[in-house]
C-alpha cells in the first residue's frame, strides 16, 4: 500500500477528516495543509486506519477536538476589556444605523 492511501480508513474516519478540513479552510489555511491537518487529527484521535488489522476496536479519544473548542475566542479574551467594551459599542452602533 503506497504512503498516503487511505483505502484502509472508514467512511466514518473519511467524512471527520473532510469536515476538519473544511473548518481548516474557512479560516484561511491552504488546501495542502488544511488537509495534511485534518488527517494528523483523525490519526491522532483514532489511531490511523480502521478497516483491518490489529488497530481495529481501540477506543477513540477526542482530545484535538476538545482542545479546538477551548482554543476558540482566545484572542478576544486577551484583549483588555476596554477595547473589547469600545468594540462592542461600535457593533451596536451598526446595527442601530442599518435597522438591524
Amino acid at each position: 500500500m503506497p504512503r498516503g492511501d487511505k483505502s484502509s480508513y472508514t467512511g466514518k474516519q473519511k467524512r471527520k477528516a473532510q469536515h476538519i478540513e473544511e473548518g481548516y479552510e474557512k479560516r484561511g489555511v491552504g488546501k495542502a495543509e488544511a488537509e495534511r491537518r485534518a488527517w494528523a487529527t483523525v490519526n491522532k484521535e483514532s489511531g490511523g486506519g480502521k478497516k483491518t488489522g490489529s488497530g481495529r476496536g481501540k477506543k477513540e479519544t477526542h482530545v484535538s477536538s476538545k482542545r479546538g473548542g477551548k482554543i476558540g475566542g482566545r484572542s478576544s479574551a486577551a484583549r483588555p476589556a476596554a477595547a473589547r467594551s469600545a468594540s462592542a459599542r461600535k457593533a451596536a452602533a451598526t446595527r442601530k444605523r442599518r435597522g438591524s
